[in-house]
């Protein structure tokens, strides 16, 4: 009954105050509450009033770095979406990017807030900016962004939880995390899996997706006998050998290099650049070629794209026609290699009368495309006729019979431009000296010496 009360007296006293047209300047009350006329408010200004609180926020503010601004920025802002946190990034990303950059980002978000407000939409958008800082096959990196995630709040205390997928968008979120590293080939490690069983317990979907991930990997992890380096030489010449290597099925491969790529300038002050050319070629295909007939011609082909991960280079073949079946010659076998000394493991002829079962088919439906015979491989720095050229001159070296074959380019327009006929064309006093021919062991014989 006091607070009626109170409030009864005070509006009396305020139309007594009315009526005698006198300023009560303050009355007080039992309650300590003071009670102000217009009058004094206008008196005493801002002084006399108790109860007032400005609802701006001060623009004054510490000196701090750009980025802890910004992040400061993103917590008053109400718009949660992509773009205030790509714009963390891009601030970070202006002069380089790299992986310190990267985690002083991550940094600043995990230290503005304790609470980590937006945690879901800032892995997110590191998730996409990753690639740009080239740390997308760092395991640390992948470690730092699920330690943004807060502790122990997403584990479910019950089965009920468990059993209704606990905070699905935060487990959706770091399952995406854990997919991005398994696109990228990256196995989780120990740390990974702490960080996983503290933020969503043990029997969490991303805790699953970790367990797939440790079993599978390390099964399929050696399944390529040759597998390509992430990291490829940028030296035209290496990456040129690497990729002949490759793609040659022969041990007894033999790699030469033709011309090593280097710039000279002539007596007029011209510039003039001389590209890589490495060619590749197996003793059957040189026999093959010592073999072809002089009358048929042989044909420069390319450029072929080989990818090498996110790397592309081109190559070029010298091969002829398929060979007419009126002049096709069967190879007679040596009867001396035919016999009790030829070996079983490797045969050269089988002839066995094996039974077969009434339900076998003895027919086989084999679709037979013939190919004309590839001769040699080759690399060059550019795809033009001049450069394939001295290409062909250099294997003349080894097999004299392609002086005496007639040989046709048919180029196509490859990822260089093509010399103009012009350039192509060389004066006596400005013939290039070639450089000597440098020829490789095979790779078969490299390793029996090893």
């Amino acid at each position: 009954m006091n607070a009626p009360r109170q409030l009864l007296r005070i509006q009396c006293i305020g139309c007594v105050a009315r009526f005698l047209g006198t300023p009560v300047q303050r009355v007080i009350l039992p309650a300590g509450a003071h009670l102000q006329t217009p009058g004094s408010q206008h008196k005493y200004g801002q002084l006399l009033r108790p109860f007032h609180c400005s609802a701006a926020r001060s623009t004054s503010r510490p000196s701090q770095t750009e980025l802890e601004k910004t992040a400061e920025d993103e917590t008053f802002n109400k718009d949660k979406s992509l773009v205030t946190h790509d714009d963390l990034f891009e601030r970070a990303a202006r002069d380089s990017k790299t992986k310190a950059d990267f985690n002083r980002v991550v940094d600043v978000f995990s230290k503005k807030d304790i609470r980590r407000r937006g945690h879901v939409e800032f892995i997110y958008a590191a998730l996409k900016k990753m690639p740009e800082f080239g740390v997308e096959r760092d395991i640390t990196v992948y470690n730092k962004l699920l330690d943004v995630f807060p502790k122990e709040v997403f584990v479910p205390r019950n089965f009920i939880q468990r059993m209704f997928n606990h905070y699905p968008r935060q487990q959706e979120c770091g399952v995406q995390l854990l997919e991005q590293m398994e696109n990228y080939g990256i196995i989780p490690n120990v740390e990974t899996k702490v960080l996983l069983a503290q933020i969503f317990g043990e029997k969490s979907h991303p805790m699953r997706k970790y367990q797939r991930i440790m079993y599978w990997f390390p099964k399929f992890k050696h399944a390529n006998p040759f597998p390509v380096p992430h990291v490829l030489p940028s030296d035209p010449v290496e990456l040129a050998r690497f990729s002949l290597t490759r793609i040659a099925d022969n041990l007894d491969a033999k790699l030469t290099i033709y011309q090593y790529p280097s710039t000279d300038i002539t007596e007029t002050g011209e510039e003039v650049t001389r590209p890589h050319i490495v060619g590749i070629q197996s003793p059957n295909q040189r026999s093959l070629l010592a073999k072809h007939n002089p009358c048929r011609p042989v044909f420069v082909e390319g450029p072929f794209p080989l990818w090498l991960r996110k790397t592309c280079v081109h190559y070029y073949l010298l091969r002829a026609d398929p060979i007419p079946p009126e002049e096709k010659v069967e190879e007679e076998l040596d009867p001396e290699m035919i016999g009790p000394e030829q070996s079983l493991f490797y045969p050269q002829r089988v002839e066995l009368d094996l039974e077969r079962d009434m339900g076998d088919d003895f027919s086989f439906d084999v679709d037979d495309v013939e190919e004309g015979p590839v001769y040699a491989m080759c690399m060059a720095g550019q795809g033009d006729q001049a450069t394939l050229s001295q290409w062909i001159s250099g294997l003349q070296e080894t097999c004299p019979i392609l002086g005496q074959i007639p040989t046709v380019f048919r180029l196509e327009s490859g990822p260089r431009e093509l010399q103009t006929s012009s350039d192509a064309q060389q004066t006596p006093e400005q013939e290039v000296e070639t450089d000597p021919i440098i020829e490789e062991e095979p790779l078969h014989s490299q390793r029996v010496k090893q």
